[in-house]
Protein backbone atom coordinates (compact mmCIF):
# COMPACT_ATOMS: atom_id res chain seq x y z
CA UNK A 1 0.00 0.00 0.00
CA UNK A 2 1.28 3.47 -0.87
CA UNK A 3 0.85 6.20 1.69
CA UNK A 4 0.35 9.88 1.16
CA UNK A 5 2.28 11.32 4.08
CA UNK A 6 0.54 14.68 4.11
CA UNK A 7 -1.81 14.63 7.07
CA UNK A 8 -5.31 15.88 6.41
CA UNK A 9 -6.88 18.57 8.54
CA UNK A 10 -10.58 18.36 9.02
CA UNK A 11 -13.35 19.89 10.98
CA UNK A 12 -15.82 17.91 12.99
CA UNK A 13 -19.06 16.24 11.99
CA UNK A 14 -21.35 13.98 13.96
CA UNK A 15 -19.52 10.89 12.75
CA UNK A 16 -16.25 12.33 14.14
CA UNK A 17 -17.55 12.48 17.68
CA UNK A 18 -16.48 9.93 20.29
CA UNK A 19 -18.99 7.11 20.54
CA UNK A 20 -19.33 7.39 24.30
CA UNK A 21 -18.25 9.67 27.16
CA UNK A 22 -15.40 7.33 28.07
CA UNK A 23 -13.09 9.41 25.88
CA UNK A 24 -13.14 11.83 28.79
CA UNK A 25 -13.43 9.56 31.81
CA UNK A 26 -15.46 10.62 34.81
CA UNK A 27 -12.68 9.93 37.26
CA UNK A 28 -9.44 11.51 38.35
CA UNK A 29 -6.69 11.92 35.80
CA UNK A 30 -4.07 9.26 36.03
CA UNK A 31 -6.41 6.68 37.57
CA UNK A 32 -7.72 3.96 35.37
CA UNK A 33 -9.99 1.00 35.74
CA UNK A 34 -8.38 -2.43 35.68
CA UNK A 35 -7.58 -3.39 32.13
CA UNK A 36 -9.16 -6.50 30.64
CA UNK A 37 -6.67 -9.30 30.05
CA UNK A 38 -6.77 -8.92 26.27
CA UNK A 39 -5.74 -5.28 26.60
CA UNK A 40 -2.81 -5.77 29.00
CA UNK A 41 0.63 -4.60 27.82
CA UNK A 42 3.63 -6.36 29.36
CA UNK A 43 6.34 -4.05 28.00
CA UNK A 44 7.23 -0.43 28.88
CA UNK A 45 5.49 2.23 26.77
CA UNK A 46 6.16 5.97 26.85
CA UNK A 47 4.77 8.91 24.88
CA UNK A 48 6.30 11.93 23.15
CA UNK A 49 3.93 14.85 22.52
CA UNK A 50 5.49 17.52 20.27
CA UNK A 51 3.85 20.79 21.32
CA UNK A 52 6.15 23.47 20.01
CA UNK A 53 3.94 24.80 17.21
CA UNK A 54 3.04 28.47 16.98
CA UNK A 55 -0.53 27.85 15.83
CA UNK A 56 -0.37 30.34 12.95
CA UNK A 57 -3.25 28.71 11.09
CA UNK A 58 -5.68 29.35 13.95
CA UNK A 59 -5.17 33.08 13.58
CA UNK A 60 -4.81 33.39 17.36
CA UNK A 61 -1.97 34.90 19.34
CA UNK A 62 -1.92 31.94 21.73
CA UNK A 63 -0.59 28.65 20.27
CA UNK A 64 -3.57 26.36 19.82
CA UNK A 65 -2.25 23.71 22.20
CA UNK A 66 -2.51 26.26 25.02
CA UNK A 67 -5.94 27.64 24.07
CA UNK A 68 -8.50 26.93 26.79
CA UNK A 69 -12.12 25.91 26.80
CA UNK A 70 -14.21 24.81 29.75
CA UNK A 71 -11.44 26.24 31.88
CA UNK A 72 -8.75 23.89 30.65
CA UNK A 73 -6.06 24.10 27.90
CA UNK A 74 -6.28 21.80 24.89
CA UNK A 75 -2.97 20.11 25.64
CA UNK A 76 -4.26 19.02 29.05
CA UNK A 77 -7.09 17.10 27.39
CA UNK A 78 -4.57 15.29 25.19
CA UNK A 79 -2.36 14.48 28.16
CA UNK A 80 -5.35 13.07 30.01
CA UNK A 81 -6.12 10.70 27.12
CA UNK A 82 -2.69 9.10 27.63
CA UNK A 83 -2.31 9.54 31.37
CA UNK A 84 -5.46 7.57 32.15
CA UNK A 85 -3.98 4.46 30.44
CA UNK A 86 -2.42 2.33 33.17
CA UNK A 87 0.23 0.73 30.94
CA UNK A 88 1.69 4.04 29.72
CA UNK A 89 4.51 4.82 32.13
CA UNK A 90 5.60 8.34 31.17
CA UNK A 91 4.78 11.25 28.89
CA UNK A 92 7.30 13.76 27.56
CA UNK A 93 5.81 17.02 26.28
CA UNK A 94 8.18 18.94 24.01
CA UNK A 95 7.49 22.69 24.08
CA UNK A 96 9.20 25.84 22.88
CA UNK A 97 11.71 27.18 25.39
CA UNK A 98 9.55 30.23 26.11
CA UNK A 99 6.59 27.99 27.06
CA UNK A 100 8.33 25.69 29.57
CA UNK A 101 7.06 27.66 32.58
CA UNK A 102 3.53 27.70 31.15
CA UNK A 103 3.65 23.94 30.64
CA UNK A 104 4.94 23.39 34.17
CA UNK A 105 2.02 25.44 35.49
CA UNK A 106 -0.47 23.33 33.50
CA UNK A 107 1.05 20.12 34.89
CA UNK A 108 0.76 21.49 38.43
CA UNK A 109 -2.75 22.98 38.17
CA UNK A 110 -4.31 19.89 36.59
CA UNK A 111 -2.33 17.41 38.66
CA UNK A 112 -0.80 15.50 35.77
CA UNK A 113 1.37 12.79 37.30
CA UNK A 114 3.20 11.07 34.46
CA UNK A 115 4.35 14.19 32.63
CA UNK A 116 7.51 16.22 32.24
CA UNK A 117 8.27 18.98 29.78
CA UNK A 118 11.49 19.37 27.78
CA UNK A 119 12.57 22.18 25.44
CA UNK A 120 11.95 21.64 21.75
CA UNK A 121 13.98 22.47 18.69
CA UNK A 122 13.52 24.79 15.74
CA UNK A 123 11.59 22.19 13.69
CA UNK A 124 9.19 19.34 14.34
CA UNK A 125 11.79 16.59 13.84
CA UNK A 126 14.27 18.35 16.12
CA UNK A 127 11.62 18.59 18.82
CA UNK A 128 10.67 14.93 18.53
CA UNK A 129 14.34 13.95 18.68
CA UNK A 130 14.69 15.92 21.93
CA UNK A 131 11.74 14.00 23.35
CA UNK A 132 13.20 10.65 22.29
CA UNK A 133 16.56 11.47 23.87
CA UNK A 134 14.83 12.60 27.08
CA UNK A 135 13.25 9.17 27.46
CA UNK A 136 16.70 7.65 27.89
CA UNK A 137 17.80 10.04 30.62
CA UNK A 138 18.35 9.05 34.22
CA UNK A 139 15.29 8.70 36.42
CA UNK A 140 14.75 11.34 39.08
CA UNK A 141 14.02 10.08 42.56
CA UNK A 142 10.28 9.59 42.96
CA UNK A 143 9.66 10.41 39.28
CA UNK A 144 8.17 8.49 36.41
CA UNK A 145 11.20 8.45 34.11
CA UNK A 146 12.79 5.27 32.80
CA UNK A 147 16.04 4.38 34.55
CA UNK A 148 19.34 5.25 32.85
CA UNK A 149 20.14 2.80 30.07
CA UNK A 150 16.59 1.39 30.19
CA UNK A 151 14.45 3.41 27.80
CA UNK A 152 10.93 2.20 27.04
CA UNK A 153 10.41 -0.68 24.66
CA UNK A 154 7.88 1.31 22.61
CA UNK A 155 7.53 5.03 22.06
CA UNK A 156 4.20 6.51 20.95
CA UNK A 157 4.43 9.84 19.12
CA UNK A 158 1.27 11.91 18.97
CA UNK A 159 0.27 15.49 18.20
CA UNK A 160 -0.57 17.57 21.25
CA UNK A 161 -3.60 18.96 19.40
CA UNK A 162 -5.31 15.60 18.75
CA UNK A 163 -7.14 15.09 22.07
CA UNK A 164 -9.61 12.38 21.05
CA UNK A 165 -7.44 9.25 20.90
CA UNK A 166 -8.80 6.29 22.83
CA UNK A 167 -7.11 3.48 24.71
CA UNK A 168 -8.20 0.70 22.37
CA UNK A 169 -6.47 2.33 19.42
CA UNK A 170 -3.35 3.11 21.46
CA UNK A 171 -3.17 -0.58 22.29
CA UNK A 172 -3.33 -1.49 18.59
CA UNK A 173 -0.52 0.91 17.69
CA UNK A 174 1.69 -0.07 20.65
CA UNK A 175 1.43 -3.82 20.01
CA UNK A 176 1.90 -3.41 16.25
CA UNK A 177 5.01 -1.27 16.86
CA UNK A 178 6.41 -3.90 19.21
CA UNK A 179 5.90 -6.61 16.57
CA UNK A 180 6.96 -4.73 13.42
CA UNK A 181 9.30 -2.03 14.75
CA UNK A 182 7.00 0.78 13.62
CA UNK A 183 3.26 1.37 13.26
CA UNK A 184 1.09 4.30 12.29
CA UNK A 185 -2.51 5.40 12.01
CA UNK A 186 -4.01 5.97 8.59
CA UNK A 187 -7.32 7.31 7.32
CA UNK A 188 -8.92 7.32 3.86
CA UNK A 189 -8.26 10.45 1.83
CA UNK A 190 -11.17 12.86 1.94
CA UNK A 191 -10.19 14.74 -1.22
CA UNK A 192 -8.39 13.77 -4.41
CA UNK A 193 -4.73 14.83 -4.46
CA UNK A 194 -3.63 16.66 -7.60
CA UNK A 195 -0.34 18.02 -8.98
CA UNK A 196 -0.17 21.40 -10.69
CA UNK A 197 2.10 22.91 -13.33
CA UNK A 198 4.25 25.99 -12.57
CA UNK A 199 1.61 28.01 -14.41
CA UNK A 200 -1.12 26.84 -12.04
CA UNK A 201 -2.79 24.33 -14.34
CA UNK A 202 -3.72 20.72 -13.58
CA UNK A 203 -0.84 18.35 -14.28
CA UNK A 204 -2.20 15.05 -12.99
CA UNK A 205 -4.18 13.53 -10.14
CA UNK A 206 -3.51 10.55 -7.93
CA UNK A 207 -5.77 7.54 -7.78
CA UNK A 208 -7.33 8.19 -4.39
CA UNK A 209 -8.09 4.52 -3.69
CA UNK A 210 -4.35 3.69 -3.67
CA UNK A 211 -3.39 6.33 -1.08
CA UNK A 212 -4.08 7.03 2.58
CA UNK A 213 -3.63 9.98 4.89
CA UNK A 214 -0.97 9.44 7.52
CA UNK A 215 -2.29 10.34 10.97
CA UNK A 216 -1.23 10.14 14.58
CA UNK A 217 -0.48 8.32 16.84
CA UNK A 218 2.58 6.51 15.53
CA UNK A 219 4.55 3.94 17.47
CA UNK A 220 8.14 2.70 17.30
CA UNK A 221 10.43 0.48 19.21
CA UNK A 222 12.84 2.81 20.98
CA UNK A 223 15.82 1.35 19.13
CA UNK A 224 14.29 2.01 15.70
CA UNK A 225 13.26 5.61 16.29
CA UNK A 226 16.50 6.43 18.14
CA UNK A 227 18.66 5.09 15.29
CA UNK A 228 16.51 6.87 12.69
CA UNK A 229 17.15 10.22 14.33
CA UNK A 230 20.84 9.47 14.78
CA UNK A 231 21.20 8.76 11.05
CA UNK A 232 18.86 11.23 9.36
CA UNK A 233 20.14 14.24 7.43
CA UNK A 234 20.01 17.95 8.20
CA UNK A 235 17.52 18.27 5.35
CA UNK A 236 15.24 15.81 7.14
CA UNK A 237 15.51 17.86 10.31
CA UNK A 238 14.78 21.10 8.47
CA UNK A 239 11.97 20.04 6.13
CA UNK A 240 10.72 16.57 7.10
CA UNK A 241 7.54 15.82 9.06
CA UNK A 242 6.97 12.06 8.71
CA UNK A 243 8.52 9.79 11.36
CA UNK A 244 7.45 6.59 9.59
CA UNK A 245 9.49 7.66 6.56
CA UNK A 246 12.62 8.09 8.71
CA UNK A 247 12.20 4.59 10.12
CA UNK A 248 11.91 3.16 6.61
CA UNK A 249 14.72 5.17 5.03
CA UNK A 250 17.33 4.88 7.77
CA UNK A 251 16.44 1.60 9.49
CA UNK A 252 14.70 -0.35 6.74
CA UNK A 253 11.65 -0.72 9.01
CA UNK A 254 8.36 -1.04 7.16
CA UNK A 255 5.63 0.32 9.38
CA UNK A 256 2.45 -1.59 10.02
CA UNK A 257 -0.42 0.69 9.01
CA UNK A 258 -3.56 0.60 11.15
CA UNK A 259 -6.90 2.05 10.08
CA UNK A 260 -7.78 4.76 12.61
CA UNK A 261 -11.17 6.05 13.78
CA UNK A 262 -12.63 9.40 12.62
CA UNK A 263 -11.91 10.93 16.04
CA UNK A 264 -8.19 11.25 15.29
CA UNK A 265 -8.78 14.62 13.65
CA UNK A 266 -6.45 17.47 14.47
CA UNK A 267 -7.29 20.89 15.90
CA UNK A 268 -5.83 23.11 13.20
CA UNK A 269 -8.09 26.11 12.67
CA UNK A 270 -10.04 28.34 15.03
CA UNK A 271 -13.29 26.59 14.14
CA UNK A 272 -11.76 23.29 15.28
CA UNK A 273 -11.42 24.66 18.81
CA UNK A 274 -15.18 25.26 18.88
CA UNK A 275 -15.79 21.75 17.54
CA UNK A 276 -13.53 20.24 20.22
CA UNK A 277 -15.37 22.16 22.94
CA UNK A 278 -18.70 20.91 21.60
CA UNK A 279 -17.48 17.29 21.69
CA UNK A 280 -16.29 17.62 25.27
CA UNK A 281 -19.53 19.25 26.37
CA UNK A 282 -21.49 16.41 24.78
CA UNK A 283 -19.33 13.81 26.52
CA UNK A 284 -19.63 15.48 29.91
CA UNK A 285 -23.38 16.03 29.69
CA UNK A 286 -24.54 12.49 29.01
CA UNK A 287 -25.10 11.47 32.60
CA UNK A 288 -25.97 12.96 35.99
CA UNK A 289 -26.82 11.88 39.51
CA UNK A 290 -30.03 13.03 41.21
CA UNK A 291 -29.72 13.42 44.99
CA UNK A 292 -33.24 13.08 46.37
CA UNK A 293 -32.63 13.83 50.04
CA UNK A 294 -34.23 10.52 50.97
CA UNK A 295 -37.82 11.73 50.66
CA UNK A 296 -40.54 9.87 48.77
CA UNK A 297 -41.50 13.06 46.91
CA UNK A 298 -37.89 13.60 45.91
CA UNK A 299 -37.64 10.03 44.61
CA UNK A 300 -40.87 10.49 42.63
CA UNK A 301 -39.54 13.68 41.06
CA UNK A 302 -36.28 11.90 40.23
CA UNK A 303 -38.23 9.21 38.38
CA UNK A 304 -40.14 11.85 36.42
CA UNK A 305 -36.94 13.71 35.55
CA UNK A 306 -35.26 10.47 34.48
CA UNK A 307 -37.93 9.87 31.86
CA UNK A 308 -37.87 13.49 30.68
CA UNK A 309 -34.10 13.82 30.24
CA UNK A 310 -33.67 10.44 28.58
CA UNK A 311 -35.25 11.91 25.46
CA UNK A 312 -32.63 14.67 25.66
CA UNK A 313 -29.74 12.20 25.61
CA UNK A 314 -28.91 12.18 29.33
CA UNK A 315 -29.02 9.21 31.72
CA UNK A 316 -29.79 9.76 35.40
CA UNK A 317 -28.98 7.76 38.50
CA UNK A 318 -30.89 8.55 41.68
CA UNK A 319 -29.54 8.25 45.23
CA UNK A 320 -30.81 9.60 48.57
CA UNK A 321 -27.45 11.16 49.47
CA UNK A 322 -23.71 10.95 48.73
CA UNK A 323 -22.67 9.00 51.80
CA UNK A 324 -22.06 5.31 52.54
CA UNK A 325 -22.43 3.11 49.48
CA UNK A 326 -23.14 6.22 47.38
CA UNK A 327 -19.88 7.96 48.33
CA UNK A 328 -18.25 6.95 45.03
CA UNK A 329 -20.51 9.22 42.96
CA UNK A 330 -18.50 12.40 43.65
CA UNK A 331 -15.49 10.68 42.07
CA UNK A 332 -17.17 9.28 38.98
CA UNK A 333 -19.84 11.84 38.05
CA UNK A 334 -19.52 15.43 36.81
CA UNK A 335 -23.15 16.53 37.12
CA UNK A 336 -25.59 16.48 40.03
CA UNK A 337 -29.21 17.48 40.47
CA UNK A 338 -30.12 18.17 44.10
CA UNK A 339 -33.85 17.91 44.76
CA UNK A 340 -35.14 19.75 47.85
CA UNK A 341 -38.80 19.43 48.82
CA UNK A 342 -38.90 21.14 52.20
CA UNK A 343 -37.20 23.88 54.18
CA UNK A 344 -34.19 21.68 54.77
CA UNK A 345 -33.06 22.46 51.23
CA UNK A 346 -30.04 24.66 52.07
CA UNK A 347 -28.72 21.98 54.42
CA UNK A 348 -29.21 19.29 51.77
CA UNK A 349 -27.41 21.13 48.99
CA UNK A 350 -24.75 22.14 51.51
CA UNK A 351 -24.15 18.46 52.29
CA UNK A 352 -23.88 17.66 48.56
CA UNK A 353 -21.40 20.48 48.00
CA UNK A 354 -19.38 19.32 51.02
CA UNK A 355 -19.26 15.77 49.63
CA UNK A 356 -17.99 17.06 46.27
CA UNK A 357 -15.36 19.21 47.95
CA UNK A 358 -14.31 16.30 50.17
CA UNK A 359 -13.72 14.08 47.14
CA UNK A 360 -10.69 16.29 46.37
CA UNK A 361 -10.72 15.36 42.70
CA UNK A 362 -8.46 17.11 40.23
CA UNK A 363 -10.20 20.16 38.67
CA UNK A 364 -10.20 18.74 35.15
CA UNK A 365 -13.63 20.19 34.41
CA UNK A 366 -16.09 22.23 36.46
CA UNK A 367 -18.61 20.13 38.36
CA UNK A 368 -22.23 21.16 37.84
CA UNK A 369 -24.87 21.11 40.58
CA UNK A 370 -28.44 22.01 39.61
CA UNK A 371 -30.47 22.67 42.75
CA UNK A 372 -34.18 22.03 42.14
CA UNK A 373 -36.24 23.71 44.87
CA UNK A 374 -39.67 22.10 44.83
CA UNK A 375 -42.37 23.87 46.82
CA UNK A 376 -46.11 24.16 47.00
CA UNK A 377 -47.45 27.10 45.01
CA UNK A 378 -46.63 30.39 46.72
CA UNK A 379 -44.22 28.88 49.26
CA UNK A 380 -40.46 29.53 49.14
CA UNK A 381 -37.91 27.19 50.70
CA UNK A 382 -35.74 30.06 51.84
CA UNK A 383 -38.50 32.46 52.89
CA UNK A 384 -39.40 35.11 50.30
CA UNK A 385 -38.41 34.76 46.65
CA UNK A 386 -35.62 37.30 47.18
CA UNK A 387 -34.34 35.45 50.25
CA UNK A 388 -34.33 32.14 48.38
CA UNK A 389 -32.40 33.68 45.49
CA UNK A 390 -29.91 35.13 47.97
CA UNK A 391 -29.31 31.67 49.48
CA UNK A 392 -28.57 30.23 46.03
CA UNK A 393 -26.22 33.12 45.22
CA UNK A 394 -24.32 32.81 48.51
CA UNK A 395 -23.84 29.05 48.20
CA UNK A 396 -22.76 29.37 44.57
CA UNK A 397 -20.06 31.94 45.38
CA UNK A 398 -18.36 29.56 47.78
CA UNK A 399 -18.84 26.57 45.45
CA UNK A 400 -17.28 28.38 42.50
CA UNK A 401 -14.00 28.68 44.42
CA UNK A 402 -13.87 24.86 44.34
CA UNK A 403 -14.63 24.67 40.60
CA UNK A 404 -18.28 23.77 41.25
CA UNK A 405 -20.96 25.60 39.27
CA UNK A 406 -24.23 25.87 41.22
CA UNK A 407 -27.49 26.78 39.49
CA UNK A 408 -30.98 27.03 41.00
CA UNK A 409 -34.37 26.10 39.52
CA UNK A 410 -37.61 26.87 41.35
CA UNK A 411 -40.34 24.29 40.72
CA UNK A 412 -43.88 25.00 42.02
CA UNK A 413 -46.38 22.24 42.72
CA UNK A 414 -49.54 22.23 40.62
CA UNK A 415 -52.72 20.21 41.06
CA UNK A 416 -53.27 20.38 37.31
CA UNK A 417 -51.70 17.18 35.95
CA UNK A 418 -50.91 18.55 32.49
CA UNK A 419 -49.44 21.75 33.92
CA UNK A 420 -47.34 19.73 36.35
CA UNK A 421 -45.98 17.51 33.59
CA UNK A 422 -45.09 20.59 31.55
CA UNK A 423 -43.25 22.02 34.57
CA UNK A 424 -41.26 18.82 35.09
CA UNK A 425 -40.36 18.72 31.39
CA UNK A 426 -39.24 22.34 31.61
CA UNK A 427 -37.03 21.52 34.62
CA UNK A 428 -35.50 18.64 32.65
CA UNK A 429 -34.80 20.85 29.65
CA UNK A 430 -33.34 23.64 31.79
CA UNK A 431 -31.15 21.23 33.76
CA UNK A 432 -29.88 19.59 30.56
CA UNK A 433 -28.94 22.97 29.08
CA UNK A 434 -27.22 24.10 32.30
CA UNK A 435 -25.26 20.83 32.48
CA UNK A 436 -24.19 21.00 28.86
CA UNK A 437 -23.39 24.68 28.49
CA UNK A 438 -21.89 25.31 31.96
CA UNK A 439 -22.65 29.00 31.56
CA UNK A 440 -20.72 31.23 33.99
CA UNK A 441 -23.34 33.98 33.55
CA UNK A 442 -26.12 31.82 35.08
CA UNK A 443 -24.12 30.58 38.08
CA UNK A 444 -25.93 31.49 41.28
CA UNK A 445 -29.17 32.38 39.50
CA UNK A 446 -32.58 31.08 40.60
CA UNK A 447 -34.49 30.23 37.45
CA UNK A 448 -38.23 29.65 37.34
CA UNK A 449 -39.68 26.48 35.79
Amino acid sequence: MEVNHATTQSGCSDRDRPAHPGVFPTRDAGKSDPEPAERSVDFPVSVVLPAGGTGERTGLQTPKQFCSFLGRPLISYTIQAFERVSWIQSIVVVVAQENTDLMADIVRRFRHRKVRAVPGGSTRHRSIRNGILALGEEEEEGGQRPAAGRPPTVVLIHDAVRPFVDEDFLYKIATAAKEHGAAGAIRPLVSTVIATTPEGHLDHSLERGRYRASEMPQGFTYDVIYRAYQRCSQSDFDFGTECLHLALQYCGTKAKLVQGPPTLWKVTYKRDLAAAESIIKDALSRSACVVTGGSARGAALADALREAVRALGTELDAVPDLTGENASYPLKEWNFIQVSVDRGGPAEVGATLAALRGANRAPLHPLVVVWVLWSDSGEQLGGTAAETAAVVADLSSDAKLRNILLYGIQLHQSEDTERWQRSVSKVAEMASVLIRERSPALVGQLLQA
